[in-house]
């Protein structure tokens, strides 16, 4: 069993907004910003997630070199649970895993490259958006449970509420694919 920890190279950013009676504007993304907080990935792909129920529950999913993928992810409406776990095998983290919730609010959040992602929903509602540096790639994909005992993350919610779907229900035990994952 693992415990959780926090990562200097995954990084929470504040991004302004600028309200008004109308609403506001914020500025989601700017190359030049993220170069300012050490983020140097060339995004190329925008994905959107929208949940319809509290307690969903979406990974822990990540890619295999050369296909893995670092996000950048904003949560749009809604809440979060966002948890990561580090795989970089050359990681003085590896095998450690950090979690952090995720409003509107919260700006933005940077998960690099070699570390499983997912999240669990806190609100009904939930639509979150993140950009990645590398494209899907069906073959490059695994998993690992989400209620996996190795890591045994503290999931805010009770097994029986938690929705997920048959693919990521069906997801494999740490032990059982740790040697495929060669970040």
């Amino acid at each position: 069993m693992t415990k959780e920890k926090t990562f200097e190279e995954v990084k929470q950013i504040e991004i302004k907004n600028f309200n008004d009676n109308r609403g506001y504007f914020s500025e989601t993304y700017n190359k030049d910003f993220l170069l300012k907080h050490g983020i140097k990935d060339d995004f190329i792909q925008d994905n959107e997630s929208f949940s319809l129920k509290l307690n969903t529950l979406r990974g822990l999913h990540f890619q295999l070199p050369p296909y893995e993928q670092s996000k950048l992810i904003r949560v749009i409406k809604g809440s979060i649970l966002d948890v990561f776990i580090d795989l970089r095998r050359s990681s003085e983290m590896y095998e450690n895993f950090g979690s952090i919730k995720l409003t509107k609010e919260s700006g933005l959040l940077y998960i690099p490259a070699g570390f499983a992602h997912g999240f669990l929903t806190l609100s009904d509602e939930t639509l979150i958006s993140y950009k990645v540096n590398n494209h899907y790639n069906k073959e490059a994909e695994l998993g690992i449970r989400w209620n996996d005992p190795f890591f045994a993350i503290n999931w805010p919610s009770n097994s029986k509420e938690i929705i997920l779907s048959e693919k990521d229900n069906n997801l494999p035990l740490w032990d059982n694919i740790k040697d495929k994952a060669n970040f």
